[in-house]
């Protein structure tokens, strides 16, 4: 592919328009103003799309899973996903620090669309899996190109608010998404709903394209000479995502054989942990370290345990693929409410607190759900709990996508914010691992012999064998966000 190794006669053939100077803050002017409007409007469009496919896809995931008899790979189907985006998430930062952000942004969401249609067209689990990963790399692609745009085109006082706006952007989807998904699921099928969500590419394209060419596009020093992809740091990108894969395979086979596989894994994963991630990010260094970390923590501890929701409330419940789906809904709302709250001005001097407030209500959240696993609790509790889950992390994500920009020069704004993805995939990878490991090892898989639509009560400690330790990792996440800023 020869986005990964172009010759300079490429570069010189396919050199992107000059990076606009740094925008000028006159204090007046708002993410909506005349100056950013159409670039707001269009990137908090492709938002949308992805916020719709997350939502959509994890209301049809556990019916396609019992269709292509792989509820034993379910975990694996979400993970594949964070598993090959970590190499895109690299490979994207470079690219767009190199000639701007407006191709690995066209190149991510054409192969978003692509994955979709794969999976959506699976007559396996595994071709499904395959599908999942496909989306991986777009899904890389895109959000860390997403990031340079926001660090490129508007003033840091602007950026709490667009990231507010990227979190309002999920509410619509977190509604309607269950709800179409499961209409669609239940009345044509669940292939509709991943064969359908491309259709949606069009508008994110057509508007959000023109804008960023105009105020993202080329390099951040267009004077300067164009530098070259980092090929050392590109390699421990493709063995980070090489040895997630083969952790989750050998945490998902659970045979003696599979202690292979894992060992593989982890001689792959550390190395390149240690050269991706700033120094220090394993012991919760202060400063940019602990805010990497921190974005790991949240990100996976929360991925974990929301992708068994649907599962356990459809499985051990008896709810329909819709209903369980839409238990879940409310949290978009509570999401862009804690995301909306962060960009306030006067929570500037107090974002630490918010952090490790955020992350007691994420823990909170997690510890909670499994109690529907008792038949007296009522249903309602999963989204109540979720909702105040959803409001910490709205605050969590966001406080983090601004203290990195914040602490990253222009130059660096590609590669910093792929190490903060690499921290969230690489955490949702070994988190739904570690999370699929122990649901496969205490029967979890065996659900996949029963009807998706009736209850099967015979496996409760599967899903609290997910839930309670993904809540341990998020209490332990109030004390790395004490570690966020410079003392």
């Amino acid at each position: 592919m020869t986005a990964l190794d172009p010759s300079d006669a490429d570069v010189a053939a396919e050199a992107a328009p000059p990076a606009p100077s740094a925008p000028v803050d006159t204090g007046q002017d708002g993410i909506l103003g005349r100056t950013h409007r159409a670039l707001s409007v269009g990137i908090v469009c492709v938002v949308l799309l992805i916020a719709f496919e997350a939502t959509a896809v994890g209301t049809a995931m556990p019916v396609a899973a019992r269709e292509l008899r792989g509820v034993s790979l379910y975990a694996f189907a979400f993970s594949a996903y964070f598993t090959t985006s970590l190499f895109a998430m690299v490979l994207s930062g470079q690219w767009a620090d190199r000639s701007g952000p407006l191709r690995p942004l066209v190149t991510g969401i054409s192969a978003f669309a692509a994955g979709l249609l794969l999976s959506g067209t699976a007559g396996t689990m595994w071709l499904f899996i395959v599908g999942r990963a496909v989306q991986g790399l777009g899904g890389g692609l895109v959000i860390v190109a997403l990031y340079v745009v926001v660090s490129r085109a508007y003033p840091e006082r602007l950026r709490p608010a667009i990231m507010a706006a990227f979190a309002a952007s999920w509410v619509i989807p977190s509604v309607v998404g269950p709800l179409a998904s499961g209409t669609v699921t239940e009345q044509l099928g669940w292939r509709w709903v991943f064969i359908g969500i491309p259709v949606l590419v069009v508008l994110p394209l057509a508007t959000a394209l023109p804008a960023i060419r105009q105020m993202a596009s080329g390099p951040a020093d267009p004077s300067g000479p164009v530098p070259a992809f980092d090929r050392p740091r590109i390699r421990l990108a493709l063995a980070i995502s090489l040895g997630a894969g083969l952790l989750q395979y050998a945490g998902q086979d659970l045979t003696w054989w599979s202690l292979l596989p894992g060992a593989a894994g982890a001689a792959l994963i550390v190395p390149a942990v240690l050269g991706l991630l700033p120094r220090g990010t394993y012991r919760a260094a202060r400063g940019m370290p602990s805010v990497v970390l921190l974005r790991g923590v949240a990100a996976g501890s929360f991925i974990a345990a929301e992708s068994f929701v649907p599962l356990m409330l459809v499985t051990q419940r008896g709810l329909s693929p819709t209903l369980a789906g839409l238990s879940l809904a409310v949290g978009g709302a509570t999401w862009a409410l804690g995301s909306y709250i962060q960009s306030r001005p006067r929570m500037e001097p107090h974002r630490e607190r918010l952090l490790m407030g955020g992350m007691v209500l994420v823990a909170t959240a997690i510890a909670a759900a499994p109690s529907v696993l008792i038949d007296s609790v009522p249903v309602w509790i999963v989204g109540a709990a979720w909702a105040v889950g959803c409001l910490g992390m709205g605050a969590v994500i966001a406080s983090t996508s601004v203290l990195l920009l914040k602490l990253s020069p222009p130059e660096e704004a590609g590669t910093n914010s792929a190490a903060l993805q690499i921290s969230d995939g690489l955490s949702n990878v070994l988190l739904l691992s570690a999370g699929g490991a122990a649901f496969a090892a205490l029967g979890g898989g065996a659900v996949g012999t029963h009807d998706l639509t009736t209850t099967d009560a015979s496996h409760p400690a599967a899903f609290a064998a997910v839930f309670l330790p993904m809540a341990a990792v998020a209490l332990a996440g109030v004390w790395v966000a004490g570690r966020v800023r410079v003392r």
